[in-house]
Protein backbone atom coordinates (compact mmCIF):
# COMPACT_ATOMS: atom_id res chain seq x y z
CA UNK A 1 0.00 0.00 0.00
CA UNK A 2 1.44 2.76 -0.85
CA UNK A 3 0.98 6.35 1.28
CA UNK A 4 -1.77 8.49 0.56
CA UNK A 5 -0.29 11.71 0.65
CA UNK A 6 3.04 13.07 -0.86
CA UNK A 7 5.51 14.74 0.59
CA UNK A 8 4.04 18.07 -1.12
CA UNK A 9 0.55 17.62 0.40
CA UNK A 10 2.29 16.80 3.83
CA UNK A 11 3.96 19.79 3.79
CA UNK A 12 1.18 22.08 2.77
CA UNK A 13 -0.88 20.47 5.65
CA UNK A 14 1.49 21.82 8.50
CA UNK A 15 1.68 25.31 6.28
CA UNK A 16 -1.57 25.65 6.90
CA UNK A 17 -2.06 24.60 10.34
CA UNK A 18 1.17 26.67 11.77
CA UNK A 19 -0.37 29.54 9.78
CA UNK A 20 -3.88 29.53 11.07
CA UNK A 21 -2.36 29.28 14.33
CA UNK A 22 0.17 31.99 13.81
CA UNK A 23 -2.78 34.19 12.66
CA UNK A 24 -4.47 33.97 16.13
CA UNK A 25 -2.69 36.69 16.97
CA UNK A 26 -3.18 40.28 15.18
CA UNK A 27 0.65 41.06 15.39
CA UNK A 28 1.35 37.47 14.13
CA UNK A 29 4.52 36.32 14.17
CA UNK A 30 6.06 39.78 15.04
CA UNK A 31 3.92 39.64 18.06
CA UNK A 32 6.04 36.52 19.13
CA UNK A 33 9.37 39.25 19.47
CA UNK A 34 7.45 41.54 20.83
CA UNK A 35 4.24 40.86 23.37
CA UNK A 36 5.29 38.27 25.84
CA UNK A 37 1.46 37.62 26.02
CA UNK A 38 1.29 36.72 22.52
CA UNK A 39 3.55 33.46 23.32
CA UNK A 40 0.35 32.02 25.48
CA UNK A 41 -1.76 33.05 22.87
CA UNK A 42 -0.23 30.84 20.59
CA UNK A 43 -0.60 28.18 23.20
CA UNK A 44 -3.96 28.22 23.04
CA UNK A 45 -4.27 28.46 19.75
CA UNK A 46 -1.75 25.85 19.21
CA UNK A 47 -3.99 23.53 21.55
CA UNK A 48 -7.43 24.25 19.18
CA UNK A 49 -5.47 22.99 15.76
CA UNK A 50 -4.16 20.15 18.09
CA UNK A 51 -7.87 19.34 19.24
CA UNK A 52 -8.96 20.21 15.55
CA UNK A 53 -6.91 17.29 14.19
CA UNK A 54 -7.47 14.90 17.13
CA UNK A 55 -11.19 15.12 16.47
CA UNK A 56 -10.27 15.08 12.64
CA UNK A 57 -8.47 11.65 13.06
CA UNK A 58 -10.61 9.80 15.19
CA UNK A 59 -13.69 10.90 12.49
CA UNK A 60 -11.21 9.51 9.39
CA UNK A 61 -10.19 6.61 11.47
CA UNK A 62 -13.93 5.71 12.52
CA UNK A 63 -14.87 6.12 8.54
CA UNK A 64 -11.55 4.22 7.40
CA UNK A 65 -13.45 1.44 9.53
CA UNK A 66 -16.32 1.87 8.44
CA UNK A 67 -15.42 1.44 4.79
CA UNK A 68 -13.60 -1.80 6.01
CA UNK A 69 -9.63 -1.28 6.25
CA UNK A 70 -8.02 -2.99 8.73
CA UNK A 71 -6.00 -2.17 11.93
CA UNK A 72 -2.66 -2.84 9.99
CA UNK A 73 -3.40 -0.66 7.41
CA UNK A 74 -4.31 2.37 10.13
CA UNK A 75 -1.75 1.43 12.13
CA UNK A 76 1.00 1.77 9.36
CA UNK A 77 -0.53 5.57 8.24
CA UNK A 78 -0.08 6.15 11.69
CA UNK A 79 3.46 4.40 12.00
CA UNK A 80 2.36 2.32 14.61
CA UNK A 81 1.54 -1.38 15.63
CA UNK A 82 -1.81 -3.01 14.61
CA UNK A 83 -2.21 -3.72 18.81
CA UNK A 84 -1.43 0.18 19.33
CA UNK A 85 -3.90 1.68 16.40
CA UNK A 86 -6.73 -0.48 18.29
CA UNK A 87 -6.32 -0.06 21.61
CA UNK A 88 -5.77 4.20 20.90
CA UNK A 89 -9.16 4.57 18.70
CA UNK A 90 -10.97 1.12 19.34
CA UNK A 91 -12.99 3.10 21.84
CA UNK A 92 -14.11 5.97 19.69
CA UNK A 93 -14.77 3.16 16.73
CA UNK A 94 -17.37 1.02 19.08
CA UNK A 95 -18.84 4.38 20.09
CA UNK A 96 -20.16 4.87 16.44
CA UNK A 97 -21.73 1.50 16.40
CA UNK A 98 -24.86 0.65 17.32
CA UNK A 99 -26.49 0.00 21.11
CA UNK A 100 -29.18 -1.09 21.88
CA UNK A 101 -30.73 -1.27 25.45
CA UNK A 102 -31.47 -4.48 27.06
CA UNK A 103 -35.50 -4.22 27.06
CA UNK A 104 -35.70 -0.89 26.00
CA UNK A 105 -37.12 0.55 22.55
CA UNK A 106 -35.85 -0.76 19.31
CA UNK A 107 -33.13 0.72 18.23
CA UNK A 108 -31.06 0.91 14.43
CA UNK A 109 -28.33 2.67 12.77
CA UNK A 110 -28.85 4.11 9.50
CA UNK A 111 -25.70 4.18 7.84
CA UNK A 112 -23.64 5.24 5.78
CA UNK A 113 -24.90 8.61 5.89
CA UNK A 114 -23.27 11.96 4.83
CA UNK A 115 -24.23 15.86 4.81
CA UNK A 116 -25.90 15.04 1.62
CA UNK A 117 -28.20 12.19 2.48
CA UNK A 118 -28.79 12.48 5.88
CA UNK A 119 -31.37 15.00 6.71
CA UNK A 120 -33.33 12.97 3.37
CA UNK A 121 -33.00 9.93 5.60
CA UNK A 122 -33.79 11.12 9.06
CA UNK A 123 -37.40 12.91 7.43
CA UNK A 124 -38.27 9.25 5.81
CA UNK A 125 -37.76 7.64 9.10
CA UNK A 126 -38.88 10.17 11.36
CA UNK A 127 -42.62 10.00 9.45
CA UNK A 128 -42.29 5.85 10.52
CA UNK A 129 -41.76 7.02 14.10
CA UNK A 130 -37.99 6.64 14.28
CA UNK A 131 -36.12 9.25 15.48
CA UNK A 132 -32.15 10.38 16.29
CA UNK A 133 -31.27 9.33 19.99
CA UNK A 134 -27.30 9.57 19.39
CA UNK A 135 -24.92 10.12 15.95
CA UNK A 136 -21.17 10.07 14.73
CA UNK A 137 -19.38 9.98 11.92
CA UNK A 138 -21.50 8.02 8.75
CA UNK A 139 -24.14 7.15 10.78
CA UNK A 140 -27.30 8.17 13.31
CA UNK A 141 -28.96 5.79 15.67
CA UNK A 142 -32.40 5.93 15.45
CA UNK A 143 -35.61 4.61 18.40
CA UNK A 144 -38.62 3.58 17.52
CA UNK A 145 -41.58 5.02 18.99
CA UNK A 146 -45.77 5.61 17.98
CA UNK A 147 -45.30 8.97 16.84
CA UNK A 148 -43.97 10.75 13.90
CA UNK A 149 -40.97 13.30 14.46
CA UNK A 150 -39.08 15.91 12.50
CA UNK A 151 -35.65 16.48 12.88
CA UNK A 152 -33.61 19.63 11.51
CA UNK A 153 -29.73 20.35 11.17
CA UNK A 154 -27.93 23.60 12.17
CA UNK A 155 -24.91 24.80 12.62
CA UNK A 156 -24.16 25.16 16.27
CA UNK A 157 -26.52 27.94 16.96
CA UNK A 158 -26.33 30.33 19.30
CA UNK A 159 -27.63 30.58 22.75
CA UNK A 160 -30.92 32.67 22.08
CA UNK A 161 -31.68 30.43 18.62
CA UNK A 162 -31.48 27.37 21.05
CA UNK A 163 -33.83 28.80 23.58
CA UNK A 164 -35.99 29.53 20.62
CA UNK A 165 -35.85 26.74 19.54
CA UNK A 166 -36.67 24.42 22.66
CA UNK A 167 -39.34 27.12 23.44
CA UNK A 168 -40.72 25.32 20.11
CA UNK A 169 -40.82 22.10 21.47
CA UNK A 170 -36.87 21.31 19.81
CA UNK A 171 -34.73 18.74 21.45
CA UNK A 172 -31.35 18.56 21.12
CA UNK A 173 -29.78 15.40 20.04
CA UNK A 174 -26.27 15.30 21.71
CA UNK A 175 -23.79 12.96 20.86
CA UNK A 176 -22.05 10.31 22.91
CA UNK A 177 -18.67 10.65 21.53
CA UNK A 178 -18.58 12.55 18.28
CA UNK A 179 -17.48 16.47 17.74
CA UNK A 180 -19.65 18.06 15.03
CA UNK A 181 -19.65 21.07 13.53
CA UNK A 182 -23.72 20.19 13.40
CA UNK A 183 -26.10 20.37 16.10
CA UNK A 184 -28.91 18.28 15.69
CA UNK A 185 -32.69 18.72 16.84
CA UNK A 186 -36.11 16.90 17.11
CA UNK A 187 -39.73 17.20 17.57
CA UNK A 188 -42.39 14.33 18.03
CA UNK A 189 -45.60 15.91 16.10
CA UNK A 190 -48.82 15.17 17.17
CA UNK A 191 -49.64 12.19 14.65
CA UNK A 192 -49.49 8.75 14.56
CA UNK A 193 -46.56 7.45 12.50
CA UNK A 194 -46.34 5.90 8.89
CA UNK A 195 -46.61 2.15 9.31
CA UNK A 196 -43.20 0.65 9.11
Amino acid sequence: MSAPLADEQADAIREAVAEAVLSASEQGREGLDSDPDASLLMVAASAVAAEEAGRLLRQSITGARAAGHSWEVLGGLLGISRQAAQQRFGASVAAAKESVPEGGPARRVLRPLHAFNEMEALEREGRRGWHAVDYGYLFHLVEASPDKWEHRRLWWPSRRRRRALEEQGWELVVPSDFDSPWAYYKRRLDEPADPR
